[in-house]
C-alpha cells in the first residue's frame, strides 16, 4: 500500500477516550521505518476499536502506527537519522527526526505509560525491554519499576532485557577513549542513548519496548496485537480478558556494547540474538585481523551485520539478579 504523501508533513494519531477516568496509554509503531510489525498490529487494533469489538471504557488510548513516516516510506531504519536516539524537543530542528521529536515528545509527556512496538534484523524470538530498578542516579532516575515489570510479564514473551542506558553509557566511555571519528561527535554523548522509552521515563511515566520478532516474520504483528490487548486488560481500560503470564521468565541485563569500527569488520559466524557465548569465544574479526572475543559467559544481543562504523555492532548480556515477581 502506498503511503499517503501528507504523512511526511504530519503525524497520524488515533485516540480513544473512555468516559470513565483511567490510565493514559500510548502505543507506537515504526519508530524505525522498516519495522512494520507494530504498524500492522496497531492497524488491527484500530479496526477492532472501530467495529466495537473492543471498547475503551476508562482512560485514554493513543495509537501512532507510523511514528517515523519518512523512514517508513523509504523502508529504512532511519530517515535523516535514528529517531530512537537523542530524542528531545529542540528549538532549532536540524532534520526530519528533530521535527518529529518536537511533536512526539509532548505527546509522550501527556501519557502515563508507553508500549513501543519494534522488530529486529536477525532471526529470533520476541522479547521485552524494561528500564532500571527504582533509583535516584543521575543517569536514569526512576520510580515505577514495578509497573514496568508487571506489564512486561503479561505481554507474552518469556525473555525480558534490562540495562540499556547503563550499557550505552559504558559504550560512550569506550568511544571517548578512541580517536574521535568524523561525524560521530553526537554519539559520544550519553544522552544520545535516549529514545522513546527513556524520554517517557524522564517525564515521570513508565515504558516497555516489545521486540515483536524478526522484521519479516508473519507472526510478529500478532505478537504486537496481543501485547496491546494485554496492556488494555491489565490496566483495566477495556473489557478484555487478561491472559495469565508465562510461569517463568528469563531476565537478562545488558552489560556491554561493542561498536563496529570499520566497514570490513565481520562476524565470526551468523549470530542470532540471545545465542549463548562463552568467555573468550570469538565473536567477530576486525578489518586488521584482530579477534573480538566474548568478555564472559552470556548471550549476544542485537548483532547487526549492517551496523555503520562507529555504531553498535552487538551487545553482550548476562543473567540478571533482578526479580520481577510480584
Amino acid at each position: 500500500m502506498t503511503q499517503p504523501a501528507y504523512l511526511e508533513h504530519s503525524l497520524r494519531v488515533h485516540q480513544f477516550h473512555g468516559l470513565q477516568p483511567g490510565p493514559r496509554l500510548i502505543v507506537l509503531g515504526a519508530v524505525h521505518g522498516n519495522e512494520v510489525a507494530g504498524v500492522r498490529a496497531i492497524e488491527q487494533m484500530v479496526a477492532q476499536l472501530d467495529t466495537g469489538a473492543v471498547r475503551i471504557l476508562r482512560g485514554c488510548l493513543t495509537l501512532v502506527p507510523i511514528t517515523n513516516p519518512l523512514a517508513h516510506r523509504l523502508n529504512t531504519r532511519s530517515g535523516d537519522r535514528n529517531l530512537n536516539r537523542n530524542l528531545r524537543p529542540t528549538a532549532l530542528p536540524q532534520d526530519f527526526e528533530d521535527r518529529i521529536g518536537n511533536v512526539l515528545c509532548p505527546l509522550l509527556a501527556a501519557h502515563d505509560g508507553l508500549l513501543d512496538l519494534h522488530s529486529f534484523n536477525s532471526q529470533g524470538e520476541a522479547f521485552s525491554l524494561i528500564g532500571p530498578e527504582n533509583n535516584t542516579d543521575p543517569l536514569e532516575p526512576f520510580g515505577q519499576a514495578d509497573q514496568e515489570a508487571r506489564l512486561a510479564r503479561h505481554l507474552g514473551p518469556v525473555r525480558i532485557v534490562e540495562g540499556w542506558m547503563r550499557a550505552y553509557e559504558l559504550g560512550v566511555k569506550n568511544r571517548r577513549e578512541r580517536s574521535r571519528q568524523a561525524g560521530l561527535t553526537l554519539d559520544t554523548d550519553a544522552s544520545y542513548g535516549v529514545g522513546t522509552t527513556e524520554y517517557m521515563r524522564s517525564q515521570g511515566g513508565w515504558a516497555v519496548t516489545l521486540e515483536c520478532g524478526q522484521h519479516a516474520d508473519p507472526h510478529a504483528p500478532a505478537v504486537g496485537l496481543k501485547a496491546i490487548r494485554q496492556a488494555l486488560a491489565l490496566l483495566g481500560m477495556a473489557q478484555i480478558t487478561l491472559e495469565a503470564p508465562p510461569a517463568s521468565h528469563e531476565v537478562l541485563r545488558l552489560a556491554e556494547v561493542v561498536d563496529r569500527l570499520h566497514a570490513d569488520d565481520r562476524f565470526e559466524r551468523e549470530w542470532v540474538s540471545f545465542d549463548p557465548v562463552w568467555k573468550d569465544e570469538p565473536i567477530g574479526i576486525r578489518h586488521d585481523g584482530t579477534v573480538v572475543r566474548s568478555p564472559g559467559d552470556g548471550r549476544i544481543v542485537f548483532p547487526n551485520v549492517k551496523a555503520e562504523p562507529g555504531f553498535e555492532w552487538f551487545y553482550f548480556a548476562q543473567r540478571s539478579p533482578r526479580s520481577l515477581a510480584g
